[in-house]
């Protein structure tokens, strides 16, 4: 269930967090500025942001099996008509819809966590499931940027489409529920978590920790062409090796919360270590050094490494009867832990 979780979350993801890996076929094809090249690649994020609370509501409902195979077969079919719409209104349009609906994925997923494992096994478990990202952007540095030179955006959009209704099919055919017994809970509805002050916390440290994630992810790639005259491709390979990283540290992450039994404190130390490197991304990109293209590759890696902590720490807060709506990307199972 867990590897049907990560082949949906990493499927989708390519199209929805990989296409700043083409911004400069993007800025080609559409002939636009950065900014608009920006507003472009993640228009994904405006659906996500308006449908993740409604798709956690559906899999509290109806399980992972039905939001998986509706909501990332939904998101191909988007990407695939993307791929033949000219005008960039339409394009920014279609590809919120296709956030809106590949963010199912994002929330079916950390359900899965949270109803098949323990609480001493879920933060590796959390941190493989998180690891659906890093891969999906991992497949997507090393697939999409020869494929937009050869076939331009279109074959993009085509890819990761085909990519996308290929893990729909499959969640929907093999994905199950737990059995009674697995998450060790009763998943009998509570009264609202939100009365927590600690669950609004997890979820201001998340959304906070999002921000030089895409700005990072967004326009690291253009800046290693524009800035230090990078090929394209080779540019996009090197943010792939940088996903691997990512995928590793957030196994890492997982595990060292396990063992200390804490969430929040290790994404604590995560954050002043993300602080130390950004900082200095910032004066290597102002001189344009080699420092620069070293912490950009450690940025890409460090930034990513928190988010399972406090997507896990919000569904234990709130538990499993409220896991999806509230492990949407923004515990520990005490708020004294926390």
């Amino acid at each position: 269930m867990l590897a049907l979780g990560v082949n949906a979350h990493a499927s989708v993801a390519m199209g929805l967090f990989g296409l700043p890996l083409v911004m400069p076929e993007i800025l080609r094809h559409f002939n636009v500025l950065l900014p608009v090249g920006g507003l472009i690649t993640n228009a994904p994020a405006f659906g996500i942001l308006g449908a993740l609370v409604a798709w956690g509501v559906l899999a509290d409902r109806y399980g992972e099996r039905l939001i998986l195979g509706l909501g990332v077969g939904l998101a191909g079919a988007l990407f695939a008509a993307t791929a033949f719409v000219e005008q960039t209104w339409a394009v920014i349009v279609l590809l919120a819809l296709a956030g809106a609906a590949g963010s199912a994925a994002m929330v079916g997923g950390g359900r899965i966590v949270l109803r098949w494992f323990r609480p001493p096994e879920r933060g590796v478990a959390m941190g493989l499931r998180q690891v659906s990202f890093t891969l999906g952007m991992a497949a997507a540095a090393f697939a999409l940027p020869p494929m937009a030179r050869d076939h331009g955006l279109p074959g993009v959009l085509l890819l990761c489409s085909g990519v996308s209704l290929l893990a729909a099919v499959l969640a929907a055919l093999f994905m199950a529920d737990p059995p009674p017994t697995a998450s060790g809970q009763d998943d009998e509805r509570a009264a609202s978590p939100y009365r927590q002050p600690a669950l609004w916390r997890v979820h201001a440290t998340s959304a906070l920790h999002v921000v030089p994630q895409v700005v990072v992810s967004t326009y690291g790639v253009d800046c290693l062409v524009t800035t230090y005259g990078w090929d394209d491709v080779a540019a996009g390979r090197l943010f792939g090796v940088a996903a691997i990283g990512g995928a590793a540290i957030r196994i890492a992450a997982g595990r060292w919360s396990d063992r200390t039994g804490l969430r929040m404190r290790p994404l604590l130390l995560l954050t002043l270590w993300n602080l130390a490197v950004l900082a200095l991304l910032v004066a290597g990109a102002y001189t344009a050094s080699a420092l620069g293209v070293a912490m950009l590759v450690l940025a890409s890696v460090m930034t990513v490494a928190g988010n399972g902590l406090a997507y896990l720490a919000a569904g234990e807060l709130a538990g499993p009867g409220w896991g999806a709506k509230t492990s949407v990307p923004s515990g520990e199972s005490s708020q004294r832990n926390v």
